[in-house]
């Protein structure tokens, strides 16, 4: 089933801003991942700890701010003329008119560059092969919140797109074993999602 964007100005309404993700916790509304989960490592002391102390929260976000500026953005562009499927239809005209003006070109010739993009991307993810060839999570002997950020890059790519950003990637063996290993995680939550839909057919699709 196609996802339809949130509505901006319920959101604008609760947070002050038009971004998801937000939540609601104690009567107060936290938006941003990093600043939830900042939020929550604070807000209960006696919980597990999402960063593993003071040391992990500070790596912690030096990983989220590398996914999010060199992740991401290939990323971005490989996934951009599959992902507008996932959406409703009528967020569509709106996906396509502001992805194609962030990236000066329409999502069909952003597509047509795939390749170079998705290496782009895949060249970016040579740290974490090399530090998943030693352990079997990003935080070490079990994952942590640092796992979970870098694990929110692929499962996008796993609900945005029927091509699977790994799929040739012979050299990511490790990568691919901890990315099963984090669906895997909490009874097979990754695996609940909506399938990637069959039919592609919408105004200002395009296909």
């Amino acid at each position: 089933m196609a996802t339809r964007f949130a509505d901006v100005e319920r959101i604008r309404a609760l947070s002050g801003q038009p971004l998801v993700p937000i939540v609601e916790v104690d009567g107060r509304v936290v938006h941003d991942s990093w600043s939830i989960a900042c939020h929550l490592e604070d807000s209960y002391p006696d919980a597990p700890s999402l960063f593993g102390g003071a040391a992990g929260r500070g790596a912690a976000r030096l990983v989220n701010v590398w996914s999010d500026m060199t992740v991401m953005p290939p990323l971005r562009r490989v996934l951009a003329a599959d992902f507008i499927w996932c959406l409703d239809p009528g967020d569509r005209a709106y996906f396509r008119r502001s992805r194609e003006q962030q990236f000066g070109t329409t999502l069909e010739a952003a597509d047509a560059e795939r390749p170079r993009w998705l290496a782009t991307f895949l060249d970016a993810t040579a740290p974490l092969e090399r530090t998943l060839s030693e352990q079997p999570y990003l935080a070490g002997a079990a994952p942590a919140y640092v796992d979970y950020i870098v694990f929110s890059v692929f499962q996008h790519a796993r609900v945005g797109s029927p091509r699977d950003v790994l799929a040739d990637a012979a050299d990511r063996p490790c990568l691919r074993a901890w990315r099963a290993r984090m669906v895997a995680l909490h009874g097979g939550l990754g695996d609940r999602f909506a399938g990637y839909p069959a039919a592609r057919s919408g105004p200002d699709g395009r296909g």
